[in-house]
């Protein structure tokens, strides 16, 4: 990851994507510092997909920091809710006073699915976009995306977000259960991420 320097802006205030970022970045002992350690804002997620939300997040931290910045944008598609949260996975654990509750919103989403009845089915998949800014304007995007299945109740207390209820096609437990070595050796993010080192080193 020579073009990327010796420290990288992560341009996330998510603590939880935070830590699988750091964690993917360590084997290349790249310096990362997150978005709320050096207090730049969180900037209107205005885009309509995964990648262009990621875009505007990481162009934002690379103008403000100068340094290059990595972005992620992700979230959980339900077939049968016609991929809703989908870019408003976050949205969906917030209260009024934009608190979140991801407890909440798997809630909000097991409520969809039975209002939706028993046919509905179950499947799912999350998609992650990384996008990798550096000062002078470049950025490229990558996405990754695992497939899957929803269940109920919640299990696990390992990773973030929806990943309790999220079992990936060929196992048996969530994402929510697994060790963090085993979702990062499958995970969304993982994938996106690999896609990200093939573009490096060519």
């Amino acid at each position: 990851m020579n073009r990327v320097g010796d420290k990288l802006v992560i341009a996330t205030h998510n603590s939880g994507k935070l830590r699988e970022i750091r964690a993917l970045v360590a084997r290349f002992g790249i310096e990362c510092v997150g978005a709320a350690e050096l207090d730049l804002p969180e900037p209107e997620e205005t885009g309509t997909s995964f990648v262009a939300n990621a875009e505007l997040k990481a162009r934002a931290a690379a103008d403000l920091t100068g340094l290059p910045a990595l972005s992620d944008d992700s979230g959980l598609s339900v077939d049968a809710l016609n991929g809703e949260p989908g870019i408003h996975s976050a949205r969906w654990a917030e209260d009024e006073a934009g608190d979140r509750d991801f407890g909440r919103a798997m809630e909000k989403v097991e409520a969809a699915l039975l209002a939706a009845g028993p046919e509905a089915g179950r499947d799912a998949h999350f998609t992650c976009a990384l996008s990798l800014a550096w000062p002078d304007g470049t950025v490229e995007s990558f996405e990754g995306k695992v497939f899957g299945h929803l269940v109920w109740p919640s299990r696990g207390d390992h990773g973030f977000g929806y990943d309790p209820v999220f079992v990936p096609h060929g196992h048996e437990q969530t994402f929510g259960e697994m060790a963090p070595e085993a979702k990062h050796a499958m995970s969304h993010r993982a994938k996106a991420f690999e896609l990200l080192v093939d573009y490096l080193k060519r």
